[in-house]
Protein backbone atom coordinates (compact mmCIF):
# COMPACT_ATOMS: atom_id res chain seq x y z
CA UNK A 1 0.00 0.00 0.00
CA UNK A 2 1.38 3.42 -0.80
CA UNK A 3 1.67 6.05 1.24
CA UNK A 4 -1.65 8.52 1.69
CA UNK A 5 -1.66 11.90 3.32
CA UNK A 6 -3.75 10.93 5.62
CA UNK A 7 -6.94 12.96 4.58
CA UNK A 8 -8.97 10.46 3.19
CA UNK A 9 -6.81 9.70 0.37
CA UNK A 10 -7.64 6.24 0.63
CA UNK A 11 -10.39 4.00 1.89
CA UNK A 12 -9.20 2.39 4.43
CA UNK A 13 -6.79 5.22 5.76
CA UNK A 14 -7.14 5.87 9.35
CA UNK A 15 -8.65 2.37 10.57
CA UNK A 16 -6.45 0.85 12.61
CA UNK A 17 -4.87 -1.93 10.79
CA UNK A 18 -4.31 1.21 8.59
CA UNK A 19 -3.38 4.09 10.39
CA UNK A 20 -2.89 7.69 8.88
CA UNK A 21 0.70 8.54 7.85
CA UNK A 22 1.07 12.27 9.08
CA UNK A 23 4.88 12.38 9.09
CA UNK A 24 7.80 12.15 7.31
CA UNK A 25 9.98 10.40 10.11
CA UNK A 26 12.49 8.21 8.86
CA UNK A 27 12.73 4.82 10.33
CA UNK A 28 13.28 4.63 14.05
CA UNK A 29 17.34 3.73 15.19
CA UNK A 30 16.25 0.58 16.69
CA UNK A 31 14.74 -0.81 13.84
CA UNK A 32 17.74 0.43 11.09
CA UNK A 33 19.93 -1.46 14.04
CA UNK A 34 17.63 -4.40 13.50
CA UNK A 35 17.85 -4.59 9.90
CA UNK A 36 21.54 -4.14 9.80
CA UNK A 37 22.01 -7.08 12.04
CA UNK A 38 19.98 -9.15 10.13
CA UNK A 39 21.73 -8.33 6.98
CA UNK A 40 25.43 -8.92 8.72
CA UNK A 41 23.97 -12.03 10.65
CA UNK A 42 22.72 -13.75 6.99
CA UNK A 43 26.05 -12.75 5.18
CA UNK A 44 27.90 -14.25 8.01
CA UNK A 45 25.82 -17.39 8.23
CA UNK A 46 27.36 -18.55 4.65
CA UNK A 47 30.84 -18.63 6.74
CA UNK A 48 30.44 -21.73 8.50
CA UNK A 49 28.36 -24.17 6.37
CA UNK A 50 31.44 -22.76 3.58
CA UNK A 51 34.25 -24.21 5.51
CA UNK A 52 32.17 -27.08 6.40
CA UNK A 53 31.94 -27.74 2.69
CA UNK A 54 35.46 -27.33 2.20
CA UNK A 55 36.14 -30.54 4.78
CA UNK A 56 33.21 -32.58 2.40
CA UNK A 57 34.91 -31.51 -0.57
CA UNK A 58 38.54 -32.43 0.51
CA UNK A 59 37.45 -35.85 1.58
CA UNK A 60 34.93 -36.99 -1.30
CA UNK A 61 37.38 -35.80 -4.16
CA UNK A 62 40.78 -35.38 -2.49
CA UNK A 63 41.74 -32.46 -4.19
CA UNK A 64 42.94 -29.38 -1.62
CA UNK A 65 42.71 -26.90 -4.74
CA UNK A 66 38.94 -27.32 -4.91
CA UNK A 67 39.03 -26.75 -0.35
CA UNK A 68 41.51 -23.90 -0.86
CA UNK A 69 38.79 -22.32 -3.53
CA UNK A 70 36.06 -22.74 -1.39
CA UNK A 71 37.86 -21.41 2.31
CA UNK A 72 39.36 -18.51 -0.21
CA UNK A 73 35.59 -17.51 -1.21
CA UNK A 74 34.91 -17.39 2.14
CA UNK A 75 37.57 -14.90 3.54
CA UNK A 76 36.05 -12.00 2.22
CA UNK A 77 32.37 -12.25 3.91
CA UNK A 78 33.22 -10.77 7.11
CA UNK A 79 34.32 -7.65 5.28
CA UNK A 80 31.53 -7.48 2.84
CA UNK A 81 28.84 -8.24 5.51
CA UNK A 82 30.19 -5.06 8.02
CA UNK A 83 30.31 -2.79 4.61
CA UNK A 84 26.72 -3.96 4.12
CA UNK A 85 25.31 -3.92 7.30
CA UNK A 86 26.97 -0.05 7.81
CA UNK A 87 25.41 1.10 4.72
CA UNK A 88 22.68 3.32 5.52
CA UNK A 89 19.28 2.72 4.59
CA UNK A 90 18.38 3.24 1.02
CA UNK A 91 17.34 7.01 -0.01
CA UNK A 92 13.55 7.23 -0.91
CA UNK A 93 12.33 8.67 -3.99
CA UNK A 94 10.82 11.72 -2.34
CA UNK A 95 13.97 12.33 -0.51
CA UNK A 96 15.61 15.61 -2.04
CA UNK A 97 19.16 15.73 -3.44
CA UNK A 98 21.67 17.70 -1.34
CA UNK A 99 23.57 18.80 -4.41
CA UNK A 100 22.12 22.72 -4.92
CA UNK A 101 25.55 24.36 -7.20
CA UNK A 102 26.38 26.40 -3.66
CA UNK A 103 30.47 25.57 -5.01
CA UNK A 104 29.67 26.91 -7.97
CA UNK A 105 28.89 30.75 -7.09
CA UNK A 106 32.16 30.47 -4.67
CA UNK A 107 34.86 29.82 -7.23
CA UNK A 108 37.30 31.68 -8.41
CA UNK A 109 36.54 33.37 -11.74
CA UNK A 110 39.20 32.14 -14.66
CA UNK A 111 41.61 34.61 -15.95
CA UNK A 112 44.53 34.90 -18.23
CA UNK A 113 47.66 35.95 -16.09
CA UNK A 114 50.25 37.23 -17.49
CA UNK A 115 53.63 35.47 -16.76
CA UNK A 116 56.76 37.46 -16.26
CA UNK A 117 60.15 35.32 -17.58
CA UNK A 118 62.73 36.49 -16.36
Amino acid sequence: MGRTSGFGDDVESGTPRHPALITEAAQSIDEQHRARVKKYLTIMSFRVPALVLAAIAYGAFGNAWISVGIIAASVPLPWIAVLIANDRPPRSKDEPSRYDRRDEARALEARNHRTIEG
